[in-house]
């Protein structure tokens, strides 16, 4: 009867009647049919409903499916019909994920993807890119249930990471000081442990990159200070300073994953008070200082100098000229931040507690010891504060409602999650689990499952735009109002209980993160844009304001930026960080960087920065705050702007556009 079909994509091809009775015969049997001669009767009812609707027209695909159906139902074959349905809707799934498929890997070849702004522009860092777009497409339309999937794609929650759902976990404290005493084998052969400051740097550049190749996260050392000390005990000053300079050049030079960016590298320090402890650290922030072999500004490792009473904090303590070195730095080079041990949260720990990659915390342990090192988050998950208040036109009480059902589906995506890492054998991470680098993986084999480790580790629940979801329900953000600051103190809360209570629910360590948000910035702004409209002063911009930042762009002094978020930091024991802006670097100012934080430390801030301009001339090695397109000195335009992003330095040409939208709303906050 007919001879010719049109295809989804366009063609025009030959006619085949036994596809549709293969397609109904294959739906029958899928709910215990078994009569291919009824599937042959229904085709003929499919064809004469097609010559009755379309005559001698030539007709599609979709067209003789929706027929199918028609039939089906209409002949009473319900269960047929349903079969039929999710088989066809699996089907267009499939489709629609290739098709997303090729649309980001287009995207990929024309520009590099700038989610992440450590990823670098070179062929292999394209390559993993297509390879990052595949396995989305992969884990959302086969492996993660539709429930988490549909939340996921609408911008309900958004599941980090999820091109390394299934393969890998996020990051680790590393047990530096064990592996180089034991020496280790990172895949060719066994390393023997060091005995002079170069090799103990060298090789601990080495860790971090075999490790990050392990991961997605990033990789961090908890008491560097302590750990190399053994290996600068005898060594000169002008010994430690190259070692420690070797490994600054490392960490800004030596490639991970593939090529595509340098190992995202975190250390603390600060506390050791041996001499040869103290030699570490004022060496690594000497050479810190003084930049790479130009001048210009490092962008890793991520210094955190740990503050502590009695050790570092006050003239008088042993530490305190490492302190105000530290502060030094910090007023050059953005780097180091700051971690307060003796914050009401850290304080039980002692000098326990370590900072990582953009904020990340990872201290408490319903599994086991709570320690810093050998444990990492495994993964996270944000949720979509604005989307729920916007959903709720503002209604508190329904705000709170939907709230709940969405950080439950959070928590329950995190445990599926879970359940996918937890079945990973120790092969899959040979370096990781292999080499014994995670909490009780000594106890495991090659072809073991991992869970007995990783129970030790985090799984976060985050956030981000507090204070658009503020704006939305009272009118005003919390830098504008005190009824907005209590409405969101309650907020937030309110989401630390309940994942308190999953720890509770589930024996597993849920935390609650203030969100380093990137990429996720832009995306759920762009995705409520188009359901709710151009909202002033909610989705009138490129980007959602970071967790439970006031917003950058709002006029406020430091002091009072300080004591409206130092409240948050408590609740969010997953990670947070808070930061002021300075028009310029405050080197002929350090006291006023030392009041900054003597008011951070009043108002319970746990991690803590001061951002400003550094800008580089490429051309002259001009280093200052370069207001214009090109170099006072020389006149030129190659210039190098560093900027933090979410934590972490880089240079403003790998910002993806909501982030450049956001550091240019930045207002200084003095």
């Amino acid at each position: 009867m007919f001879t010719q079909i049109k295809k989804r994509d366009g063609r025009v091809v030959d006619f085949d009647a036994t596809k549709i009775t293969d397609a109904i015969f294959a739906a029958a049997r899928a709910v215990g049919g078994e009569d291919r001669e009824t599937a042959k009767r229904l085709t003929y009812k499919v064809l004469d409903y097609l010559h009755e609707k379309f005559g001698d027209s030539l007709f599609t695909v979709e067209d003789v499916q929706d027929a199918v159906e028609k039939i089906l139902i209409e002949n009473g074959h319900a269960r047929t019909a349903k079969a039929y349905i999710l088989y066809r809707d699996w089907r267009t799934r499939i489709r629609e994920a290739k098709s997303d498929l090729m649309d980001a890997v287009e995207e990929v070849l024309k520009e590099t993807n700038r989610e992440n702004a450590n990823v670098s522009n070179s062929p292999s860092a394209k390559m993993l890119q297509i390879a990052s777009a595949a396995s989305k497409q992969y884990y959302l339309s086969r492996l993660i249930p539709e429930e988490f999937s549909y939340a996921h794609r609408n911008g309900i929650i958004h599941i980090h990471d999820l091109d390394f759902y299934g393969k890998t976990l996020n990051c680790l404290q590393i047990p530096l000081g064990e592996l180089l005493r034991n020496g280790f084998n990172n895949g060719h052969g066994y390393i023997r442990p060091p005995k002079r400051p170069s090799s103990a740097t060298a090789l601990a550049a080495i860790i971090l990159q075999s490790c990050q190749n392990d991961m997605h996260g990033g990789q961090s050392f908890a008491f560097f200070d302590r750990d190399i000390a053994p290996y600068v005990e005898n060594a000169s000053e002008d010994e430690a300073f190259q070692a420690m300079e070797a490994l600054v050049y490392n960490l800004n030079s030596m490639h991970s994953r593939a090529g595509s960016q340098v190992p995202f590298s975190t250390i603390n320090l600060g506390t050791d008070t041996s001499e040869a402890g103290r030699r570490v650290t004022r060496n690594l922030l000497l050479a810190y200082e003084r930049g790479l072999g130009r001048g210009e500004n490092p962008i890793f490792p991520n210094i955190v100098f740990r503050i502590k009473e009695g050790i570092n904090w006050e003239p008088g303590d042993p530490n305190y000229d490492l302190l105000l070195l530290a502060m030094r730095v910090a007023a050059k080079r953005m780097n180091p931040t700051f971690s307060f041990m003796d914050s009401s949260f850290n304080k039980r720990y002692g000098c326990e507690v370590s900072y990582m990659g953009c904020r990340t915390r990872v201290i408490a342990n319903v599994r086991g010891p709570e320690v810093s090192e050998k444990r990492g988050n495994l993964s996270f998950t944000s949720i979509n504060l604005p989307r729920i208040a916007l959903k709720n036109k503002g209604n508190v009480d329904a705000f709170f409602n939907e709230l709940d059902k969405v950080m439950d589906l959070a928590i329950r995506q995190l445990y599926h999650r879970f359940q996918v890492q937890s079945k990973l054998r120790v092969k899959d991470m040979p370096f990781l689990m292999g080499q014994h680098l995670y909490l009780d993986s000594d106890n495991l084999e090659e072809d073991d499952i991992i869970e007995p480790a990783i129970v030790h580790g985090t799984l976060s629940v985050g956030f981000i735009g507090l204070a658009e979801t503020l704006k939305v329900l009272t009118g005003k953000h919390h830098g504008e109002s005190e009824e907005a600051q209590k409405l969101g103190l309650e907020i937030v809360k309110h989401m630390r209980e309940l994942v308190d209570k999953a720890v509770a629910d589930y024996n597993l360590n849920y935390t609650f993160l203030a969100t380093p948000a990137e990429g996720l910035s832009g995306r759920f702004i762009s995705i409520d844009r188009e359901e709710f409209g151009v909202i002033r002063g909610i989705t009138d911009k490129e980007y959602y304001t970071n967790s439970f930042h006031v917003p950058v762009s709002y006029p406020i002094s430091c002091y009072e930026k300080i004591e409206i978020e130092g409240p948050y930091h408590k609740c969010t024991n997953a990670g947070h960080i808070s930061y002021v802006e300075f028009a310029s670097p405050p080197q002929n100012n350090v006291a006023a960087v030392y009041d900054i934080l003597k008011h951070m430390k009043k108002h319970d801030m746990g991690y803590v920065g001061i951002n400003f301009p550094i800008d580089f001339c490429n051309s002259c090695a001009y280093l200052g705050v370069i207001s214009e397109d090109s170099c006072p000195r020389c006149g030129s335009i190659n210039i190098s702007r560093v900027r933090r992003i979410t934590g972490y330095l880089s240079t403003v040409d790998r910002f993806n556009d909501a982030k450049v939208a956001e550091l240019n709303d930045r207002v200084a906050h003095f």
